[in-house]
């Protein structure tokens, strides 16, 4: 049995690197085709955003509604001689 020399175990090691750096490619390839492209990403960032805007929105037109009416109603309950507790 011949022994390897230098020149072999440099060949197979080289071999080893490329064959672990193909698998390494098509696993990463395989995990990220499960993820949005960027495009998509920020395409449903601007979604959420938009929803987010919408929902604050709404939440500061309900506040000042809500303010208006507990305004009125002290203003009645003070005509009426009601107390607010």
């Amino acid at each position: 049995m011949a022994a390897l020399d230098e020149q072999d175990l440099k060949a197979i090691k080289d071999l080893v690197e490329v064959v672990f750096d193909e698998k390494l490619d098509e696993k990463l390839d395989e995990k990220l085709s499960h993820l949005p492209s960027k495009d998509e990403f920020y395409e449903q960032t601007a979604d959420i955003l938009k929803k987010l805007d919408d929902l604050e929105q709404e939440k500061d037109v309900l506040s000042h509604h809500v303010s208006e009416h507990e305004d009125r109603i002290v203003n009645i309950e003070s005509q009426i001689s009601l107390s607010s507790d």
